[in-house]
């Protein structure tokens, strides 16, 4: 089955964890290694209730940058096999962006067809 995924920046009300998974089933290796590539340890450990911090319209807010990495998390947990991304670095810091890169798109995409 050809999944294709693009990335929208935008969090729905609802966890952290929850805005990444997508209503896929959880995975815990996987769901660790996709925090990681995206740059997203921090964020989950300065949020109030980590992963589990409510988002959207009665929780946290997010910065431009963490939205945009919250969607490359969703997305790269969804597995897809082609990935449309629309400029995912730009909202982010050239270190942020060099870690994204190398972990990420490169990383954990690296095998997948990316546009």
């Amino acid at each position: 089955m050809l999944l294709l995924f693009y990335l929208l920046a935008w969090v729905f009300t609802g966890t952290l964890k929850e805005n990444i998974l997508f209503n896929q089933p959880y995975d815990e290796e996987k769901y660790q290694k996709v925090i990681v590539a995206c740059d997203l340890t921090k964020d989950v450990t300065s949020l109030p209730d980590g992963d589990m911090t409510m988002l959207g319209e009665r929780g946290a807010s997010l910065s431009g940058g963490q939205r945009a990495r919250v969607n490359l998390a969703r997305a790269v947990y969804s597995d897809a096999d082609i990935y449309l991304l629309d400029d995912p670095l730009s909202a982010v810091d050239a270190k942020v962006g060099k870690h994204i890169f190398d972990n990420c798109i490169a990383g954990i995409l690296g095998s997948k067809i990316r546009v």
